[in-house]
């Protein structure tokens, strides 16, 4: 055993406290595959830590910074992701408003058809309606008392006065199949010579479809003055000795509520007749030839 001089110890304290401190070296593990084995092999890859510090503080450092990595990514992903739940939002409000339109829309669509299909069918009614008009015949007149005497107007003017009462009898048919009818008619004329000598009005009446009655009117005047018309009238018994040509006119008047009253047609018709009075021929019903009445 060789034994240090002093020397030596000497040169030996001199080199190390000239020389560098050595840093220590840490050696990492890693896998190494040979075939199709497995091995576990130790490379000598050295990982310097600066000043001498310990590998853990490397280590925690680098989770410290993938910590903050992390952080930064949601951070910097939250902002997309927020955007895309206020999108997801604004497509849902559309949705729901392009819903409501098309609901409206259906509703006005639906009203418009509604509305195009009940007109259509009224004009359907109204134009099957039409061609059914009321008719009209005019059967008898019968004069139950005429007398003509002298007299003078409201004004004092002496002239001939004539007195009727008669009765005029027609038969109303309803030719609707699928309506009645409201009934009315202007007053019945009895007129000689322009004058009107006698007036009847007809009480309303309703005719229900496919139906006819017959119905009378009472044509009467009281005094009513001649003037000089009356003198071919005047007889001694105060009754016209001679047939009288008289006119009889008025005008019915129908309406029919097809569709309440949406769809009520209106139908006129103008009677004018010729009449002459008998006067062998005194409370009788004198028929009235077709040719004899006008229906316009």
């Amino acid at each position: 055993m060789h034994t240090k001089t002093d020397s030596e110890v000497t040169s030996l304290d001199a080199s190390s406290t000239t020389r560098s401190p050595r840093r220590q070296a840490y050696y990492v593990q890693s896998p190494s595959h040979d075939g199709e084995k497995t091995t576990t092999s130790f490379h000598s890859t050295p990982v310097i830590s600066p000043m001498g510090s310990p590998p853990h503080s490397h280590s925690s450092s680098s989770r410290f910074s993938a910590s903050r990595k992390i952080n930064n990514n949601h951070r910097n992903t939250k902002p997309w992701k927020d955007i895309d739940v206020i999108e997801e939002e604004g497509l849902l409000q559309n949705q729901d408003h392009n819903r409501s339109l098309s609901r409206r829309y259906y509703f006005l669509a639906f009203i418009l058809g509604f509305f195009l299909l009940f007109t259509l069918f009224s004009l359907i009614l109204w134009g099957a309606s039409r061609p059914m008009k009321p008719h009209v015949l005019i059967k008898s007149i019968k004069f139950d008392h005429i007398r003509v005497q002298a007299g003078s107007d409201a004004t004092g003017v002496a002239t001939d006065m004539i007195t009727v009462n008669s009765t005029v009898r027609f038969t109303y048919r309803n030719k609707g199949t699928f309506f009645g009818v409201h009934v009315s008619s202007t007053p019945l004329d009895l007129s000689y010579s322009d004058i009107v000598i006698g007036t009847g009005n007809m009480k309303k009446f309703y005719q229900s479809r496919r139906s006819q009655r017959l119905v009378s009117v009472a044509v009467m005047g009281s005094k009513i003055p001649l003037y000089g018309s009356g003198a071919s009238l005047s007889s001694t018994t105060g009754m016209p000795s001679t047939p009288v040509p008289l006119k009889l006119s008025f005008e019915i008047r129908s309406r029919a509520y097809v569709l309440g009253k949406l769809v009520k047609p209106k139908y006129y018709k103008k009677v004018q007749c010729s009449v002459t009075f008998d006067p062998k021929k005194i409370n009788v019903s004198v028929p009235l030839k077709k040719n004899s009445c006008t229906y316009d």
